[in-house]
C-alpha cells in the first residue's frame, strides 16, 4: 500500500510521545511535520532514539499547517485548542483526515466518534474523527454489553495515574503531593460523565480520582439490573460481544492496572452479582496513554486511511 503522509500537532505531551512510537512501528506512515512550540528546532526523538532522521519539531500557525500536503493530521492538544486548526484547514479548502484527541468534537454530530470496538460499523469514509476520552473508553467498554439490562444510572469509580493530568504542573500531576494519597476531583458533571451518557445513551454517575502511579486507569462500575442475572449470564454477554476483539481481554478475577500498563488493550473482569441477582459490579482497566488515547487514535487513523486497524499496534 502507498505510504501515507501525516502531521502531528501537540507532540510534547505524553500522548504525543506515544503516538510517535506507534508511527515508528507502523511502516506505512511518513511524518511530514511534528509541531511543538516548546521544542521547536530540536530533532524529533523518542528518548535518546532519533528514528525520523533529520526531522525537527516546528512551531507552525494553524494557517501554515493547513497548507501542508498531508493525508491526515492528528491533533493532540488540550481541550479548547482544536477549533482554530480545524477552521484554518476548512478555510484552505483542504480535506485531510483529522483525528482530534481532545474533547472538543466528541459532542458534535458532524464528527465520527471513534471507539472502534463499539462504533466500527460507521467508520467507513470518515474524515473527521473525535477520539474518545480515556475514562470514557473504560466506562463504555465495561457497560456496552449489558446496556439493555441497566436499571437507573451506572455508578463508575475511576482511578487514573497522574499522566492523565497532562504535563502542565498541577496538584494532580505532582508526585510529592500524590505520595501516599488519592485525589478525588470533579465528582459531579465531569466531562467524561457527559460523554458516556451521550454516546452510550444511558446515564452514568462518574467519580474520578488520581493516584500516585504514572499510567493506567482502573474503573469499578456498579450497576442495578432490570432483571435477575447471574455471573455466568453477564460473562456470556461480554464474551459474545468481545471474543472477536483482539484488544479486549476477559478475566475471571478483577484485573489490576499493573496488568495493562504499557499495553494496548483493555482487561475486563471481576464480575460479581448480589444474591438477589439485581446488582452487579464490573472492573475494567486500560492504559490511559495507549488504548485511552494513542492506540485508539492509531486504530482510527488506520481505518480512515485504509490500513489494517491494528497496523503499528504491537500486541
Amino acid at each position: 500500500m502507498t505510504m501515507k503522509r501525516i502531521g502531528l500537532v501537540g507532540a510534547r505531551g505524553h500522548v504525543g510521545q506515544e503516538l510517535l512510537k506507534l508511527v515508528v512501528d507502523h511502516g506505512g506512515l511518513e511524518l511530514d511535520f511534528v509541531m511543538s512550540r516548546e521544542w521547536a528546532g530540536q530533532e524529533v526523538a523518542i528518548g535518546e532514539h532519533k528514528p525520523f532522521g533529520l526531522l525537527r519539531y516546528e512551531h507552525l500557525s494553524p494557517e501554515a499547517i493547513a497548507k501542508r500536503p498531508v493525508d491526515a493530521i492528528v491533533l493532540a492538544l488540550p481541550n479548547g485548542r482544536a477549533a482554530e486548526y480545524v477552521a484554518a484547514i476548512d478555510a484552505a479548502g483542504r480535506d485531510p483526515v483529522l483525528v482530534d484527541l481532545s474533547a472538543d468534537y466528541r459532542f458534535d454530530d458532524g464528527w465520527y466518534y471513534g471507539l472502534p470496538e463499539l462504533t466500527r460499523a460507521g467508520a467507513t469514509g470518515q474524515r473527521r474523527i473525535a477520539n474518545p476520552g480515556c475514562y470514557a473508553t473504560a466506562m463504555q467498554l465495561a457497560l456496552a454489553p449489558i446496556a439493555d439490562l441497566l436499571d437507573g444510572p451506572a455508578q463508575c469509580f475511576g482511578v487514573s495515574g497522574y499522566s492523565g493530568a497532562g504535563t502542565t504542573p498541577s496538584d494532580k500531576n505532582d508526585p510529592f503531593k500524590l505520595k501516599d494519597n488519592l485525589m478525588p476531583y470533579s465528582l459531579v458533571g465531569h466531562l467524561h460523565e457527559r460523554e458516556v451518557t451521550r454516546h452510550l445513551a444511558h446515564p452514568v454517575e462518574f467519580m474520578p480520582h488520581v493516584a500516585p502511579h504514572f499510567r493506567g486507569i482502573t474503573m469499578t462500575v456498579n450497576v442495578h439490573l432490570n432483571q435477575r442475572c447471574d455471573v455466568e449470564t453477564l460473562y456470556e454477554r461480554f464474551r459474545d460481544r468481545y471474543d472477536v476483539e483482539p484488544l479486549i481481554g476477559m478475566r475471571d478475577e478483577a484485573p489490576w492496572v499493573s496488568n495493562i500498563a504499557n499495553r494496548h488493550g483493555v482487561l475486563i473482569g471481576g464480575i460479581e452479582v448480589t444474591a438477589d441477582g439485581r446488582r452487579a459490579v464490573i472492573v475494567s482497566v486500560l492504559d490511559n496513554l495507549l488504548k485511552g488515547a494513542a492506540t485508539q487514535a492509531m486504530q482510527n487513523l488506520n481505518l480512515a486511511l485504509g490500513f489494517d486497524e491494528l497496523q503499528g499496534v504491537m500486541l
